[in-house]
């Protein structure tokens, strides 16, 4: 008796097997004297998107924030944090991959990201930062539309900047 429950050999498949905190930098260059200001703090965030190729199925994705927060022309804090995680990712058309490795797997590791950078800014005393919802899928089309229009490009769906396994290529 067959298991009903078994994927066909070449069915596609997308796990996520370790999720993890590769790099944490909170600093507070002007501690003590930055917390006697009454001026309200101006925050600003950045956030950068990374993949990279581990081996054929398995890729290593990555999301980086930094927040700098003044007040006026003084640094309160600066956090720079970035989430990672494996996944492993077979028998997914070429041209799928970087919008998973770009909009799907970075959706996945926000929430993460959010809890680890709130965390560490409520460990200064401070009051917690919740950095805001991210369309990821409008991050990425607004980076390909940024490489086209950097490169030239009339298809600007043919490159992201993500790195394929040795072997893939793009369509």
């Amino acid at each position: 008796m067959s298991d009903q429950n078994a994927q066909p050999e070449n069915a596609p498949s997308f796990n996520m097997q370790r999720v993890y905190l590769k790099d944490l930098s909170l600093e507070m260059p002007n501690a003590p004297n930055i917390f006697l200001e009454q001026d309200a703090p101006e925050v600003e965030v950045a956030i950068n998107v990374g993949g990279q190729a581990l081996a054929e199925t398995v890729f290593e994705s990555a999301v980086t924030v930094t927040v700098t927060t003044r007040i006026k022309d003084k640094v309160l804090y600066l956090v720079e944090a970035t989430q990672a995680a494996i996944f492993e990712i077979a028998n997914i058309p070429a041209e799928q991959l970087d919008p998973i490795m770009g909009i799907v797997c970075p959706t996945m590791l926000y929430p993460y990201l959010r809890a680890n950078v709130a965390d560490a800014i409520t460990r200064t005393s401070l009051p917690p930062l919740h950095l805001a919802e991210v369309n990821f899928q409008a991050l990425f089309e607004q980076r390909l539309a940024q490489a086209a229009q950097e490169a030239g490009a009339v298809d600007a769906g043919k490159e992201s900047g993500l790195i394929l396994p040795p072997g893939m290529t793009r369509q």
